[in-house]
């Protein structure tokens, strides 16, 4: 490693992900031509991540937290132990393509003013993923999720458009956690992701946190990445509930004036969580 540093950190939060990592971390030291570091940091895996990292990957730092503390704050402790300019946020079910990496690093290269970048992130059979999206709010939720509900049932029309859409660049409102770079010193003036959200929406109030200072959230189409969907959530039975925390806590944080109207909703329809 050169002495003035890395130029990106790449922070993989892992909690029993053995058969996951070592695809992802191969990805990423084979497809990165500039100076890196990685660090795994591990909410407390059982099933030997921890070791197989350690014996695969000698290079690669694992810090454990001896605990499942929650995707946020595993992500902010790893970063705190890294140095690059750019900070990568990667999950172990990811797989990086070659020069996807320089394409994100590019983008913000290119863009001053953007905080944030993005790729497209393709299912297993190469099919797209809506990983961007309007800002969280009822109607932002409602286009949304009918979006997704047509394109999960393959409506022809809704596939197209999607096919066409994560292929054209351009500023978002947010974009997927599952694979975001963001500088270092964008990272640094937002304080990280926020620790209240446990797992899921911490990317989208990322987002939003560096919007708010005029910065630009970016997406990346020239890089692409393959993003293993679920592997992990569905190992997790407590997912939708989580799911359901953050989502209450986003609306908490930044739509309290709907907070309550959600709460309700999701009583009516015996989905609200014990919180």
């Amino acid at each position: 490693m050169p002495a003035d540093g890395p130029t990106v950190s790449v922070v993989i939060v892992t909690h029993n992900s053995r058969h996951e990592i070592g695809d992802c971390l191969q990805s990423v030291l084979a497809h990165t031509p500039f100076p890196i570091e990685i660090v795994v940091a591990d909410n407390n895996s059982a099933d030997g991540t921890v070791a197989a990292v350690r014996t695969s990957f000698p290079s690669v730092r694992v810090v454990e937290l001896h605990e499942n503390a929650g995707f946020a704050r595993a992500n902010n402790t790893g970063a705190a132990a890294t140095q690059g300019r750019f900070l990568l946020l990667l999950n172990p079910d990811t797989v990086v393509s070659e020069h996807a990496l320089e394409c994100l690093v590019g983008a913000l290269e290119r863009r001053p003013e953007a905080a944030i970048a993005g790729p497209r992130l393709v299912d297993a059979d190469g099919a797209p993923e809506l990983s961007f999206g309007p800002a969280i709010g009822p109607w932002g939720e409602l286009t949304q999720k009918t979006l997704l509900s047509l394109y999960n049932r393959r409506v022809q029309a809704a596939v197209r458009h999607v096919e066409r859409v994560t292929r054209i660049a351009g500023p978002r409102d947010w974009v997927s956690g599952a694979c975001l770079l963001i500088r270092r010193a964008d990272w640094d003036a937002v304080g990280g992701l926020d620790e209240r959200f446990f797992m899921y929406t911490e990317d989208v109030d990322l987002c939003a946190s560096v919007r708010e200072r005029g910065r630009i959230v970016w997406f990346e189409p020239s890089a692409e990445v393959r993003h293993l969907r679920g592997r992990s959530a569905s190992r997790n039975p407590e997912t939708a509930r989580l799911r359901r925390l953050s989502h209450l806590a986003y609306y908490d944080k930044r739509l309290p004036r709907w907070s309550r109207l959600l709460r309700a909703y999701l009583r009516v329809t015996g989905r609200g969580p014990h919180v």
